[in-house]
């Protein structure tokens, strides 16, 4: 098992290459990677720019444990947005590649790419409304949503990568249970979940189980807690979630890959907020979050008898 860090928690915008020997300097083992746009992709990611990358990483020493981009329109009602999708999801797998990474992630998406409330605007709202209009035809939405999934997952298996889709609460992917349904009708050996606690937790999961159920469709995961009252990005140790459980469960299953921690709602961060510019850099609080967090992990894996990198 390694542990990593995702990069944009440190620096939220490109580029990222300060960020990568900050990551390896706090004593992370493997970084992630990110496009929030099909502009950063075409933009950032040119040929010159991935061996830029390729060459930092490789010089401190981490693994690149997964690139991500989720494309918008991969559950619209129209053709047409869902064959951009898949193009967006094309560049995604060849960035990935040239990246050297074996692993892609995207978020699991909204039915008919309905914009729902963000779960952490749930205890300043009086009502949690979403505007859902009739007659909408649910049951194409989900065979339409499926067959991009299919078309995305083709496009992994013959990049020889795998597809770690992540749970959102309010999505097509939320949990155990909708993760199976979809690895069911895609059909794909290379479709598992990016598992994420804090994401499975306020949705009503509990984390360890869902590692159980799915076991060797864990194909990476992102750590950090919350009080299971919506999605927040705390550092593990300060919410409710049993990382000793999910440790277990991670090694009973044989999870081998990286854990990557993610924390967004922790002093220093740099995050895309209305309040903050979204190029701020995290401050050194941000690094200590970081270097407790890595270690209260650690702490659970030589208790219980993980081995790590």
């Amino acid at each position: 098992m390694k542990f990593g860090a995702s990069v944009w928690p440190f620096k939220w915008t490109t580029p990222y290459d300060k960020s990568i020997s900050r990551i390896a300097r706090l004593g992370f083992s493997a970084v992630e990677l990110i496009a929030w746009q099909r502009e950063v992709l075409d933009e950032y990611y040119t040929p010159q720019t991935i061996r830029d990358l390729r060459n930092i990483i490789d010089s401190e020493g981490l693994l690149l444990s997964q690139f991500v981009s989720t494309p918008p329109g991969m559950a619209s009602p129209d053709q047409r947005d869902r064959d951009r999708s898949v193009e967006h999801f094309k560049k995604v797998v060849e960035v990935g590649v040239e990246l050297g990474t074996e692993i892609v992630n995207s978020v699991s998406v909204h039915p008919f790419d309905i914009q729902f409330p963000r779960i952490t605007d749930l205890p300043h709202m009086q009502k949690f409304q979403v505007d859902i209009p009739s007659g909408l035809d649910w049951q194409q939405n989900w065979r339409d949503y499926v067959d991009t999934m299919r078309r995305c997952c083709s496009l992994c298996e013959d990049a020889g990568l795998k597809y770690a889709l992540e749970p959102h609460p309010y999505r097509y992917m939320a949990n155990a249970a909708s993760m199976l349904r979809l690895i069911e009708h895609v059909g794909s050996d290379s479709l598992g979940m990016n598992l994420d606690p804090s994401h499975l937790f306020p949705v009503g999961e509990i984390p360890h189980v869902v590692i159980y159920q799915l076991a060797d469709r864990i194909f990476h995961c992102h750590f950090s807690d919350n009080d299971g009252t919506t999605n927040v990005h705390w550092r593990p140790g300060k919410g409710k979630i049993d990382w000793e459980a999910v440790m277990i469960a991670l090694k009973d299953v044989g999870f081998n890959g990286v854990v990557s921690i993610e924390l967004e709602d922790v002093p220093g961060v740099a995050r895309s907020v209305s309040d903050v510019p979204r190029e701020c850099v995290a401050t050194e609080d941000f690094d200590r979050e970081n270097i407790a967090a890595l270690q209260y992990i650690k702490d659970i894996c030589d208790r219980v008898g993980i081995t790590y990198d």
